[in-house]
């Protein structure tokens, strides 16, 4: 009877959910049986997609940090949980976490997404800043990333940060905001310059449109980039985000630099 008026689909449907992720992992197991997976950097496979010995490599940021910027501590301070700088001029960003420290191993990943047409990486990136950033997820609203400018896009063909947002607001299951912000000018690459001079280079750059704004203002945005320096463009981001309304803005990184690094990307 209960079939008559179709009673059995909400049971069906039920069943079909659980056994298709099952039917994909033995799909998957068997596929790597015939045709045993590579490691994103070349080498034997390991889980999470780099081989054993590159991600041996990868000098991964765990607590203590600094809250304010994501920068690797000592010791921890019960009176004071950011590190000195942030303490004498405090970001824009209320809060920052990074995955691990750039230096040449992660460079080498970091610029085979951003330069190599690597897009494959940005999903290991996300799975490390979904650890990472654990916090900052639980307490954020929607996801954005650094956006770049359209004339750039024509020439790289997609946005690093873009690539490693979605999936990363898909693993959260929060709001993905693709376009909430936008590089207003083509600004100089950052790279090689002072720390002044990167803040010149993108000042007053990043803007949320105005068709944008309601999806900002009152939101707990967490802000997603491939790569920290000296913090000018998190910061000019963040600057826009506020002024659009939101109600915190937070940033999350791959890879940061340390303070005795000099050496800008």
């Amino acid at each position: 009877m209960r079939a008559e008026h179709g009673d059995f689909e909400p049971t069906w449907k039920a069943a079909t959910d659980r056994l298709v992720p099952h039917l994909r992992g033995l799909g998957r197991g068997l596929l790597d049986l015939v045709l045993p997976p590579a490691s994103l950097d070349g080498g034997p496979a390991l889980s999470g997609g780099l081989s054993p010995a590159a991600f041996a490599k990868v000098t991964f940021i765990d607590d203590p940090v600094c809250d304010g910027c994501g920068l690797a501590m000592a010791y921890v301070d019960a009176a004071a949980e950011r590190c000195p700088a942030c303490q004498a001029k405090p970001k824009t960003f209320a809060r920052a976490r990074a995955a691990c420290v750039y230096d040449e191993h992660s460079r080498d990943l970091v610029l085979m997404l951003k330069h190599a047409d690597r897009v494959d990486l940005a999903g290991l990136f996300a799975r490390w800043l979904s650890r990472a950033a654990g916090e900052l997820l639980d307490e954020a609203d929607a996801i954005a990333p650094v956006p770049t400018h359209r004339s750039r896009m024509f020439s790289r063909r997609y946005n690093q940060a873009a690539e490693i947002a979605r999936p990363l607001a898909r693993m959260a299951g929060r709001a993905y905001l693709p376009d909430a912000l936008i590089r207003r000018r083509d600004t100089q690459s950052q790279g090689g310059k002072s720390a002044s001079g990167r803040r010149r280079n993108v000042a007053a750059a990043f803007v949320v449109p105005p068709s944008r704004r309601r999806l900002v203002a009152g939101r707990k945005i967490l802000l997603i980039d491939d790569v920290l320096t000296t913090g000018a463009t998190a910061e000019g981001c963040a600057r826009a985000l506020l002024a659009a309304g939101a109600a915190r803005v937070t940033l999350a990184i791959v890879a940061r630099v340390t303070e005795t690094q000099a050496r800008p990307i």
